[in-house]
């Protein structure tokens, strides 16, 4: 499945269903970290079509993104933050490799 770039509407829909996992990356274009984090994303999506990948930049002048950032305590970036049945289940912070990320959502 290809990775989606959010907007408010579109993150409340994705995060309040249940009946996929969803993982949102909040990233900025600046972000070194973010930038090495993207590939490996990648092949996450590759490996696993039923999960949902969204990404959220937070570098920019969209407010209501930023909003949706500030409203959810991310102050690190890069953040995965992981729903699972409507709810936010887990938060990861910085880079890590697909498999690292695998493990850790026990996916």
């Amino acid at each position: 499945m290809e990775i989606l770039h959010l907007n408010k509407e579109s993150f409340d829909k994705l995060t309040n269903q249940s009946e996929k996992a969803v993982l949102i990356d909040f990233w900025a274009e600046w972000c070194g970290p973010c930038k090495r984090l993207s590939p490996e994303l990648e092949k996450l999506a590759a490996a696993h079509p039923d999960l949902i990948i969204g990404k959220i930049d937070v570098s920019g002048t969209n407010g209501e993104l930023i909003n949706i950032a500030v409203s959810l305590g991310v102050d690190t970036i890069p953040a995965l933050f992981y729903y699972k049945d409507g709810k936010l289940a887990k938060k990861l912070l910085g880079y890590m490799t697909s498999s690292e990320i695998e493990e850790k959502l026990s996916l």
